[in-house]
């Protein structure tokens, strides 16, 4: 068994978005990310299917070109090779489900766009 409790030592960052792999093996990938107000991912996309779920705060989540005011609470289920991009409208909390083929390090990725 894992466990790890997704309000745990929760940081906020001025200066970049904070990503903590909360499960990643060969059956799961499970990331929480950590958002200070105004800060983004900006647009980017995987071949995979991800979920997206508000844990903590509200999140602009932009698809194409329609954008999506997400708050706590809400999931959203994403096809591959979607472009999507993120905004935090306050201090927010994301839960990111990826595909068990998605990497980790794709994510970490996406915030040195």
């Amino acid at each position: 068994m894992q466990k790890f409790n997704i309000y745990d030592k929760i940081e906020y960052s001025e200066e970049k978005v904070l990503i903590t792999p909360m499960f990643d093996d060969e059956n799961r990938k499970e990331i929480r990310i950590v958002f200070t107000k105004n800060q983004i991912m900006k647009d980017h996309k995987t071949k995979f299917p991800i979920t997206v779920e508000i844990v903590e705060g509200s999140i602009d989540f932009g698809v194409k070109e329609e954008i999506f005011s997400l708050v706590k609470g809400d999931i959203v289920a994403l096809d591959g090779d979607v472009m999507h991009n993120l905004k935090a409208n306050e201090n927010s909390v994301v839960r990111l489900s990826l595909s068990k083929n998605d990497t980790t390090n794709r994510v970490q990725g996406v915030l040195k766009l």
